[in-house]
């Protein structure tokens, strides 16, 4: 059995310091599945000694020269103004020793480059300290040590102007890096101050104000009008009209009654209620909401690996590179020895791998939080890479294309008395909370009927659910299976035909395997249903739907949808679709988390559509907030706008690099311009990739 720790790792400059720090991390025994979050900067990992601490953890990162305390879920990094920061009061420093030198340089020049240098070692300590504390922990080829020897080489070589200069822009690029990710974590965050910091706790004596994170499952709360829902609960008293933009992006408000559920960060609009706590602080839905964020923007996706193992090499090629280019010339040729050496520091400086290193964490992490703006919730970079390659997205019916609300529309009784049967029926349904059996409850209590005590309840798979009541077994199946264990008659056969070419679901009552009579249902399509199916296919991406429900009513809905449809279908026989249509090109499963999970899992990529629910949160790979279907195209056009936006950041990054190379090779580069080069480039990558977060959803 292993825990799980969370540290707050401060001083962190830029996308590379992650691979640095988990590398040093992974090797450390006892230490397992290590995750460091560059915008969130939380180290997470897990320790295989049950009673183990992170002392060991903490020392190797602070060895490495950054700030390292415990965190919990409510801990967040601090959200200082630029010129607050370490870095950011080292650029102000860098700037005011390099105006004074600069005034020499015209006053007194022959004192100038002794302030240059001093400019230039006083930016570079603290890269220096890293750089050698890097080497001793075992990742002695890291982006500062490329730039320690750039500038230290340079003032060797009297270039202390260009040297300054150097440590300068550098110093610059990380700080812009800084500021993009503090955006993007306030971008996430602001959700976090939805939830009022205080709630009116209903006691015995009265009602006392409390902080909401002192609330415990149980207490009763009451919520004023105009005033922000504390704590994920239930209603138990009054009735109200809730807005939950902030958590579902529903602009209208919804009706509210006893029985009904609210969200943390909802507000009450006009009525007086009371609710009852059912989720403590750090597990209502804005905080489950952040936490996979933060989980999400934290696992790299497919080509942020690459890239992170590719630098494993890249960084050290680039040494030797720049040495045999500052050493081989002058000593196989005869070449000028302080004209090559400083080629080879521009050609170190040109390689820093910076804006390479950012080109994905920054775009994915970018994409994730625009998506949880939205309400789309990713797990992960792979995922959100995954979900734009998809071919083909299969669809559940109930609940996910339909609103999940069905409605008796025709009773029909067989044998017996209508009474009887709407009282068996809804004996047997009462244990159910498929939406088709809380459909069927409601009308027979809407009637009236009392329910009776039932025994040896039993779900069957697909096919309805079954209970003894008064000795008779009763099932309440789909006319497939009432088939298989009773018949029909040709009439009954052509009833039944007639309801379901209508797009209606049937529920056949069979008492000892003698088929009684049968409800009607009908489940009508969400309202974006269509459209979002039409903007699946305008983006080449197919659907069909696969449900248990019988072929006609499949086909009825299909028809109006303009897709495919595979129907009564179990749900091994889900698991077999799915595994058919993946020999065509990737597929997306989209269900409503709970009776999909096998297939949302069995898929490419598992969507779940409805967050209010546990198993939504956690089954797929991504959940749809909203409950809308047309977000299902907007999650692929995310993600595709996503990697468009890391193949541009790779294209700055490398293409610059390449640019500069040849420059510096024929000498039109200088020591300045080569630094300025990476720094252009991380900026450029840094701007395009915040781009994101501004991304514009189509309605």
């Amino acid at each position: 059995m292993s825990n799980t720790k969370t540290l707050l790792v401060d001083g962190m400059d830029c996308a590379s310091c992650t691979s640095k720090i988990e590398g040093v991390v992974c090797k450390i025994p006892g230490v397992e599945n290590v995750q460091l979050n560059y915008t969130t900067q939380k180290l997470k990992f897990e320790l295989t000694d049950p009673n183990g601490n992170s002392g060991a953890i903490v020392k190797a990162v602070e060895r490495l020269g950054y700030k390292v305390k415990e965190a919990d879920k409510k801990t967040r990094p601090e959200d200082l103004h630029w010129w607050q920061t370490g870095k950011g009061q080292l650029v102000i420093a860098t700037t005011v020793i390099l105006g004074i030198a600069w005034t020499m340089s015209f006053l007194m020049p022959e004192y100038a480059g002794y302030v240059f240098s001093l400019a230039g070692l006083i930016a570079l300590f603290p890269l220096a300290k890293k750089a050698g504390a890097a080497a001793i922990a075992g990742q002695p080829f890291t982006i500062e040590t490329l730039v320690t020897i750039a500038v230290i080489g340079a003032i060797f070589i009297d270039e202390s102007a260009e040297a300054a200069v150097v440590v300068f822009f550098f110093l610059i690029g990380e700080l812009l890096e800084s500021m993009a990710a503090a955006k993007a974590r306030k971008s996430v965050q602001a959700l976090a101050d939805l939830v009022p910091k205080s709630a009116f706790l209903v006691t015995d004596e009265g009602i006392v104000e409390i902080g909401a994170d002192a609330l415990s499952v149980g207490d009763i709360i009451e919520v004023r009008p105009g005033g922000r829902v504390p704590a994920d609960g239930m209603i138990s008293e009054g009735q109200t009209s809730i807005d939950e933009a902030a958590i579902t992006g529903e602009s209208m408000p919804k009706r509210k009654q006893v029985g009904d559920n609210v969200y943390a960060g909802s507000i009450n609009a006009d009525g007086l209620i009371r609710m009852t706590v059912e989720k403590t602080a750090e597990n209502n839905m804005i905080s489950r909401i952040l936490q996979m964020v933060e989980d999400a923007e934290a696992s790299k996706a497919p080509t942020a690996r690459f890239i992170d193992d590719f630098s494993k090499y890249y960084t050290p090629g680039v040494i030797v590179v720049s040495a045999m280019i500052a050493f081989v010339p002058p000593l196989m040729f005869g070449q000028d020895m302080g004209e090559w050496i400083y080629k080879g520091l521009a050609i170190l400086l040109i390689g820093c791998p910076c804006a390479l290193v950012l080109s994905t964490p920054a775009a994915i992490t970018s994409g994730i939080s625009a998506g949880a703006k939205r309400g789309l919730l990713v797990k992960g970079g792979a995922v959100l890479e995954a979900i734009g390659k998809v071919a083909r997205v299969a669809f559940d019916k109930t609940g996910t294309l339909t609103r999940g609300e069905p409605k008796v529309t025709d009773i029909g009784v067989f044998s017996g008395e209508e009474k009887t049967m709407l009282a068996l029926a809804g004996s047997v349904e009462a244990g159910s909370s498929h939406p088709l059996a809380v459909a069927i409850v409601e009308e027979v209590e809407g009637r009236g009927i009392k329910l009776q005590k039932t025994s040896e309840a039993e779900a069957l798979s697909g096919r309805g659910v079954q209970a003894k009541v008064g000795g008779e077994l009763v099932t309440i199946a789909s006319p497939r299976y009432a088939a298989e264990i009773s018949s029909f008659t040709p009439e009954q056969d052509a009833r039944i035909e007639a309801l379901e070419d209508e797009g209606k679901t049937i529920a056949v009552v069979v008492v000892d395997k003698k088929i009684i009579g049968f409800f009607a249902l009908r489940d009508e399509l969400r309202d974006d249903a269509v459209s979002a199916m039409k903007a699946l296919n305008s983006i080449g991406v197919s659907a069909v739907m696969l449900t248990g429900d019988n072929e006609r009513t499949g086909q009825a809905l299909a028809s109006q949808l303009g897709i495919e449809v595979k129907a009564e279908l179990l749900p091994e026989d889900k698991l077999v679709e799915i595994e058919a249509m993946k020999r065509d090109g990737d597929i997306a499963m989209v269900g409503d988390g709970i009776n999909d999970a096998p297939a949302l899992a069995r898929a490419d990529v598992g969507i779940a559509m409805g967050g209010g629910t546990d198993v939504a949160l956690e089954t797929a790979d991504a959940a749809l907030m909203h409950e809308r279907v047309s977000d299902v195209p907007a999650l692929v056009s995310l993600s595709r706008a996503t990697m468009n936006n890391i193949h541009q950041n790779i294209t700055i990054a490398l293409g610059l690099k390449a640019v500069f190379l040849v420059t510096t090779m024929v000498g039109m580069t200088t020591l300045w311009m080569a630094i300025l080069a990476d720094t252009g480039a991380t900026l450029l990558v840094t701007l395009n990739a915040v781009r994101l977060l501004g991304y514009k959803f189509k309605n």
